[in-house]
């Protein structure tokens, strides 16, 4: 070995020290409700929330394919790209509890990422209302209020405390919701 690739291999070994040492902290941090672990929309992969995105500001949408509501997607998009690079992480969470969700994860795969060009992390489909809601979103809807159609936005401050709910009818180009974007910024 010559000495650069020894210079580069310790590197890479310090940053993975204290990329080690801080992910156990930030998820020790992490509220329990976010401590759950979801695949990702038609694929095996699956990612925890508390390790993936732990200190973070959220943006929790709960998605349908076939909604009136279903053209968000290019505005939640936007904010992606807008404020990503501060931070924020955009979740998409699909369900059929409004019955407008597509029969299949493939389908509601090609609405997001071709017909609209979803690139934020969209989730495998979940129960969002009522007692079949996963947990998280009790957790949510006990914070706030449950969403009563699809397209609902929680917006989670870094700290795991969710600040706002924003029904339907609030768009991501809504002043409202920028604002409050930005405040946890």
């Amino acid at each position: 070995m010559n000495y650069k690739t020894v210079r580069q291999l310790v590197a890479t070994i310090g940053a993975l020290s204290m990329w080690t040492l801080a992910t156990p902290a930030a998820a020790a941090d992490c509220p329990d409700y976010l401590d759950h672990e979801f695949r990702q929309l038609h694929s095996s992969k699956t990612v925890n929330l508390c390790a993936a995105f732990s200190g973070k500001p959220l943006l929790i949408v709960n998605t349908a394919s076939f909604c009136g509501f279903t053209p968000q997607f290019k505005g939640l998009e936007a904010l992606h790209k807008r404020y990503a690079d501060k931070g924020l992480v955009v979740l998409g969470f699909p369900s059929d509890d409004f019955r407008q969700e597509a029969d299949s994860e493939s389908k509601t795969a090609e609405v997001c990422y071709l017909n609209y060009g979803v690139t934020f992390t969209m989730l495998s489909p979940v129960s969002v209302k009522g007692s079949k809601a996963h947990p998280f979103f009790q957790e949510l809807a006990r914070q706030t209020t449950a969403p009563s159609w699809n397209f609902n936005k929680y917006l989670v401050h870094p700290g795991g405390d969710v600040v706002k709910h924003f029904g339907s009818g609030i768009t991501p180009q809504s002043p409202t919701l920028i604002e409050s974007i930005e405040s946890v910024l």
